[in-house]
């Protein structure tokens, strides 16, 4: 399991948002956000670099 910390997300559109295009990324078996925390978990054998693009190209900020 891995952990991704997300700014900008505000609501529950926002989260939705996320898990679904978090879960097209090759190799992602499932996709968790804590909208109150501000952070996805994400299982399976994933290229997290394809992660963080899609994180950003959906108009939020990846925190390392």
């Amino acid at each position: 399991k891995k952990e991704f910390k997300i700014k900008g997300m505000m609501c529950n559109h926002c989260k939705a948002n996320v898990e679904t295009n978090l879960a097209k990324v090759v190799g992602v078996e499932s996709v968790t956000v804590d909208l109150a925390a501000g952070k996805a978990y994400l299982e399976g054998d994933f290229n997290a670099d394809e992660v963080v693009a899609m994180i950003r190209s959906l108009g939020y900020e990846y925190v390392e």
